[in-house]
């Protein structure tokens, strides 16, 4: 698969900034690198001196998360 532009790539094949993921979760962006330094986000991954996460990470994380919140009301 070569390069293509982001607007032809699929979901699933997207890379979000840190900014992208903090309005995407409704978060301040100190919240997210907060938790990349804790460990406690999604994983994120350098691309050179800038932070990307991939959606499909940001998908798998955002269901542990609510699988978490279900499992302590139980």
């Amino acid at each position: 698969m070569g390069w293509r532009p982001e607007g032809d790539l699929s979901i699933e094949e997207r890379l979000l900034s840190p900014s992208q993921l903090a309005a995407y979760l409704k978060v301040p962006l100190t919240t997210l690198y907060s938790w990349r330094y804790s460990g406690d986000g999604p994983p994120g991954f350098r691309v050179g001196k800038h932070v990307r996460y991939r959606w499909t990470d940001v998908q798998e994380w955002v269901q542990g998360q609510l699988r978490a919140a279900r499992e302590r009301r139980e």
